[in-house]
């Protein structure tokens, strides 16, 4: 079937005049035909509003406009005009005036295109002209932002004040992007002042403002005014391996060790920081970053950052017989030293491992503390394994009724283990006869484990050595004022290997400790820090204690869920590059999203 749109039919019968005269007729009836068109034009005018736009958009009453105490029952969306919506992204900082001074401060949640005119843009031809076209026709849709209201700003007293939101914005109202850092800070509840963690960011973009300088600080309350300091309530750093885990508690701790705190009796004391470190990294904050250049170290001192390698910075060197630490990393002083047996008179726990029962360590403290009365407190671990080598000993537990042989031979078999025999009383000075150079206000005392290559004595190392600070710190009766007088840190790499609810004695001991340590932290001025790529695996009585969570990229699901973030951040969590993080710290801000430090403060790295 021929189209008659496209071709003239010819009959057989027609002559070439008769298609001259077909040829003049049509060339007379199209200058007929723009004659007409002519005629028929009229003048056209630009019908764009006069001025200039200012915002994104407005709020727009046809989409839902309604404020409510439920934030499930919010309705409050925005009409983004054509020119902004490549702009626009979710996550961005918006604000919304009312008629009067004050301000709704919102978050992007949404974004969404609607339908202009009514039409079914489901169809073959629909779609067929779509791929047809190079560009998109945004006038055939509008384009909707769905906000979340944070918090209603307004001045008092000269200060920019926050309040949770109350009031629904007028309809039409200009909605702008944040670009205020005041506003900004204070719509997100960002303290001033205190210990700096990082940038504020959207999208794993830093958020850029008018001001000088342009970026967003984002730092956790430093202050007994402003409620107690946040490092006392506890950190949490979680990310996988290579995220920046490493490169960003640096950068916190390295803040944290020029703070200073006051104590009861009324002095202001710097801050000590502990740091057990399983990959021998941490010391390395003795020295200055080679890869800093001046202009960023002018911009960090501008902001307010400490940076630069930190002097008064120790390695606190385990002695762990066949092993070896020569420290080639850093230029840090290494100090050896030893864990004595005398430890355990307090804690018997040590040299429970991790497969005692309930009896068995029953008898384990029992047979400890017999032998402490027996031999004194400076009896050695070589005279302990003796004592339980004694068959006469064995004889008369068992036919008194107090210990069963069968159990005793467990008990002996566990305590005399290679660990034990390999970390205590080895041929350093005891750990207790050096709290002074483990504990100094404003310093690094860095415990490296990296070069025990057996997991179980450098549990009992990393286990000796903090239950001497978390007790000396829970004591009404210290026996090192030192450790009692100091604000202290405590930062444990690879936390999930030491803090790890288990059914063994052991482990339950441990976890009562710390729990209670965390508990105590506040009043104590005593901090956990805890780094780790398996925040899953830690104790959750531990987990609950903490207040401030950095997550980094985690691939494992299990791993995300369990640091506990709003879901809007926990969709982030395995799409941030390098160096982004999320921060949960409900006592310090709203949940935010942050650009760590693209340079080490300190030395990071070969």
């Amino acid at each position: 079937m021929s189209d008659l749109g496209d071709f003239t039919e010819v009959s057989p019968g027609d002559s070439p005049d008769d298609e001259a005269t077909t040829d003049e007729a049509t060339t007379a009836e199209a200058s007929r035909a723009t004659d007409d068109a002519t005629a028929d034009d009229f003048d056209t005018y630009d019908v764009s509003p006069s001025g200039a736009d200012h915002g994104l958009g407005s709020i727009s009453v046809s989409q839902g406009l309604r404020v409510a105490e439920d934030g499930d029952d919010t309705a409050l969306k925005a009409f983004i005009t054509s020119d902004n919506r490549e702009s626009v992204r979710l996550g961005k900082y918006v604000i919304v005036p009312y008629p009067d001074d004050e301000t709704l401060f919102c978050r992007i949640t949404a974004l969404e295109y609607a339908q202009e005119f009514e039409a079914d843009d489901a169809t073959e031809i629909h779609a067929r002209r779509a791929m047809r076209r190079d560009d998109f026709a945004e006038r055939d849709y509008k384009f909707v932002a769905a906000l979340d209201p944070v918090a209603v700003l307004f001045s008092e007293g000269g200060e920019l004040k926050r309040r949770m939101t109350d009031r629904v914005p007028k309809p039409g109202a200009v909605v702008s992007e944040a670009t205020d850092a005041e506003q900004i800070k204070t719509g997100l509840a960002i303290p001033a002042d205190g210990v700096f963690l990082g940038h504020l960011a959207v999208g794993g973009e830093t958020v850029r403002t008018a001001a000088r300088p342009p970026t967003i600080d984002y730092r956790l309350t430093d202050d007994y005014a402003d409620g107690d300091p946040l490092v006392f309530r506890h950190t949490l750093v979680a990310g996988g391996t290579g995220s920046g885990k490493t490169h960003a508690s640096k950068n916190v701790l390295r803040q944290y060790l020029d703070s200073s705190y006051p104590m009861d009796d009324g002095r202001e004391v710097r801050t000590a920081v502990v740091q057990f470190d399983p990959q021998d990294e941490y010391a390395q904050m003795h020295d200055d970053n080679p890869s800093m250049d001046d202009d960023f170290a002018r911009r960090l001192d501008r902001e307010g950052v400490a940076h630069g390698g930190h002097d008064d910075t120790v390695a606190l060197v385990p002695e762990v017989n066949g092993a070896s630490y020569d420290g080639a990393t850093h230029r840090a002083e290494q100090v050896p030293f030893t864990v004595p047996f005398r430890m355990v008179r307090r804690r018997p726990w040590l040299v429970a491992g991790a497969r005692l029962n309930d009896n068995q360590y029953q008898a384990l403290d029992y047979l400890l503390d017999r032998f402490f009365r027996d031999y004194g407190d400076e009896a050695t671990y070589d005279a302990f394994t003796s004592f339980l080598d004694d068959p006469g000993l064995r004889e008369e537990l068992d036919e008194s009724g107090r210990i069963h042989e069968a159990t005793f031979d467990a008990v002996r078999r566990r305590a005399l283990g290679s660990a034990f025999a390999r970390v205590f009383d080895r041929d350093a000075r005891p750990v207790t006869d050096l709290v002074h150079e483990l504990v100094r206000p404003g310093g690094l005392t860095v415990v490296p484990t990296y070069h025990v290559t057996d997991s179980r004595a450098t549990e009992l190392v990393v286990l000796a050595v903090s239950s001497l600070l978390v007790d000396e710190k829970l004591s009404n009766d210290p026996d090192h004022e030192r450790i009692k007088e100091t604000p202290l840190i405590v930062g444990m790499d690879e936390a999930h290997n030491f803090l790890t609810d288990a059914e063994s004695v052991q482990a339950r001991k441990v976890i009562g400790k710390f729990t209670e340590a965390a508990k105590q932290g506040r009043k104590e001025r005593l901090g956990l820090f805890l780094i780790t790529q398996d925040p899953q695996d830690i104790a959750d009585s531990v987990f609950k204690q903490v207040n401030t969570k950095l997550v980094l990229n985690l691939g494992d699901e299990d791993a995300i869920s369990s640091v506990n973030i709003p879901s809007t951040l926990e969709d982030k969590v395995p799409y941030m590059e390098k160096g982004q993080m999320v921060v949960y710290s409900p006592d310090n801000s709203e949940p935010v999203e942050l650009t760590g430090l693209p340079t080490c403060v300190t030395r990071h790295g070969d």
